[in-house]
């Protein structure tokens, strides 16, 4: 149903698959609307004036969209024609939308179908009652503040011109859109559970329609039928109960997978989950029982090219693989929600993952009004709607190994949000541990984590080596903020360090570049200082991982392992002897 020459042409959800969908993806009419006033204009009329031309899913921002226009985009308007034949108007017609940054109102045929807040999570229309047999519009208005401070930023630059680690701006549609044709009755979501200690496995799924009939299980490996369950449905809620002898666990870079496939009446979905157990132990982190060292990398999740968006499929997988080659074994998704085919490509490669949320541009402290009532910012709200979208999305990846929802908060006004963040994250899934706020100021936390940027060797050390205790740990921020009393510890930022560095031009057309510390003179001197770093690490039997910035150069911040083009800066055999390095047996590993 999608032709070669459609962009990012592959089903978005691997992990919740059907036949019958059609991809939206390719040239749709643009308009920009500076004043945000096309709502006024009626530019959701089926005969209102476009003037430019769009490719979706790239923003418009980027240079794969045609339009590459990287100055504050106030709100924009998208629109496209499709054709409905007799037989998929007589199903439901669901619309999705992979992300459209930020606040999103649908329109079909010029009448509002529905609207949605949140530049990163994913989410569905049911358009059906306003299609039409044949000819059919679809626009939709997407408005984008991000100087607002209520609503996520992420790494996308609230000045005009990108500079130091905040990038190009990404407004409106980012993921793919497109079309799912589906029985009356049908499967809306899975909820999978699998136990890897007993190999029992319970799905919640989710019905919308009619709830009265029998939902079907099959679930195989490696195309071999394990399980065949099925059970009645007389409300909204499915549950399904499985067992699995001798069960494959999936596991760090042992990545099995088991296949399952549901069926209610006439519908159809296909989807996999993975066997893994995240526990704590002390100062451990257990993968199925097992102490297994998490050596991570920062990944930003940017390309020159697409700027939030993968210009291809293949783009994803290269970036896990590259990062493997190097010798991590997993990655902080940082300050982004990534779309769901990096973390399929991550369940299929055994490569962990911490999933995040892109918190910075926005302001969620609590502050004293006129009477003297304590009270959150109003953006507090929209933070925890997004956010759960976003677990509830993604709970099902066993690749995702733990949640931040918070990065680098260093605000005494915004302590208790990021607790009542902390209770909300773990209110959804209580399957993994959750670090409140990475690099910030902890208040209530599954892991301990610090940042820290230091290159002198000898310093760090002292710190991480020398000084570090079971109930002591550096941290810039103790006593006065908070106070480590044990438990697992993460250097979840360190490194940084630079070579290479090229004079880039930023948006503002000066040449710059920027990194953490000294940059190395050479690609030894560079070998030697990330050597020294990793080591210090592996050798601390009170550490269980580490995070190291960066995998990628992003436009002006140029600390990367390879540059922003995915070319690696090193010979093969500083590559090879960086994997050595991270190959070491840690301290803190059975």
């Amino acid at each position: 149903m999608n032709n070669k020459l459609t962009p990012r042409a592959e089903h978005p959800r691997p992990q919740f698959y059907r036949d019958n969908w059609l991809n939206l993806n390719g040239e749709w009419d643009f308009e920009f609307d500076f004043g945000n006033s096309g709502t006024a204009r009626g530019m959701m009329q089926t005969d209102a004036v476009f003037t430019k031309k769009i490719i979706v899913p790239f923003c418009p921002e980027s240079k794969l969209s045609g339009i590459e226009y990287t100055d504050y985009i106030n709100a924009v308007w998208y629109r496209k024609h499709i054709t409905i034949t007799e037989e998929q108007k007589n199903s439901t017609v669901l619309l999705h939308f992979g992300a459209v940054d930020y606040k999103s109102t649908i329109f079909i045929n010029g009448k509002k179908c529905g609207e949605h807040k949140g530049g990163y999570s994913s989410f569905s229309i049911d358009i059906t009652s306003l299609l039409e047999t044949g000819d059919n519009v679809i626009t939709v208005n997407a408005v984008d503040d991000i100087r607002s401070g209520k609503q996520p930023a992420g790494k996308q630059s609230v000045r005009y011109a990108s500079r130091g680690c905040s990038y190009t701006r990404t407004t409106g549609i980012w993921q793919t859109v497109w079309l799912e044709f589906v029985p009356k009755t049908y499967i809306e979501s899975v909820k999978i559970y699998a136990d890897a200690v007993s190999g029992n496995i319970n799905v919640s799924a989710y019905i919308k329609g009619k709830p009265n009939g029998c939902i079907f299980a099959d679930i195989t490996y490696n195309g071999e039928k394990v399980a065949s369950v099925q059970s009645a449905s007389h409300t909204g809620e499915i549950n399904l109960f499985a067992h699995i002898d001798n069960a494959k666990l999936w596991n760090v870079g042992e990545p099995n997978l088991y296949d399952i496939e549901f069926k209610l009446d006439c519908d159809v979905v296909k989807s996999y989950f993975g066997f893994r157990t995240i526990e704590i132990d002390g100062n451990k982190v257990l993968i199925n029982k097992k102490s297994v060292f998490q050596r991570l990398v920062l990944d930003q999740g940017f390309y020159p090219d697409g700027i939030y968006t993968a210009p291809e499929d293949k783009d994803l997988k290269n970036d896990i693989i590259r990062s493997m080659e190097l010798g991590f074994n997993g990655a902080r998704l940082h300050e982004k929600v990534f779309e769901e085919r990096f973390l399929y490509y991550a369940d299929k490669l055994g490569y962990i993952v911490w999933g995040e949320f892109p918190n910075w541009g926005m302001s969620l402290g609590y502050s004293d009004n006129r009477n003297g009532v304590i009270t959150a910012n109003d953006g507090l709200s929209d933070f925890i709607t997004e956010w759960t979208e976003v677990v509830e999305r993604d709970y099902n990846h066993p690749s995702i190994v733990g949640w931040c929802p918070n990065n680098e908060t260093w605000n005494d006004s915004q302590k208790e949000v990021v607790g009542i963040i902390y209770d909300i994250t773990k209110s959804l899934d209580k399957t993994r541990p959750v670090i409140d706020t990475s690099g910030g100021y902890h208040i209530r936390t599954d892991i301990y984590d610090t940042h820290d940027y230091t290159q002198d060797i000898d310093i760090f050390r002292q710190r991480y080596l020398e000084e570090m205790t079971d109930s002591s740990v550096y941290d810039r921020f103790s006593p006065l903020h908070q106070q480590y009393i044990g438990g697992p510890f993460m250097l979840s930022e360190f490194g940084g360090s630079s070579w290479a560095r090229k004079s880039v031009k930023d948006i503002n057309d000066k040449n710059s570049s920027w990194g953490y510390g000294n940059a190395a003179q050479t690609p030894e001197e560079f070998a030697k200082r990330f050597e020294e770093l990793i080591s210090t690490l592996l050798k601390q039997r009170l550490i269980f991982g580490y995070c190291y910035t960066q995998l990628y150069d992003v436009e002006q911040e140029q600390n990367g392992l390879y540059y922003y083009s995915r070319e690696y800066k090193f010979s093969s055999e500083i590559k090879d002897f960086m994997h050595k390095i991270q190959s070491q047996k840690a301290a803190i590993e059975d």
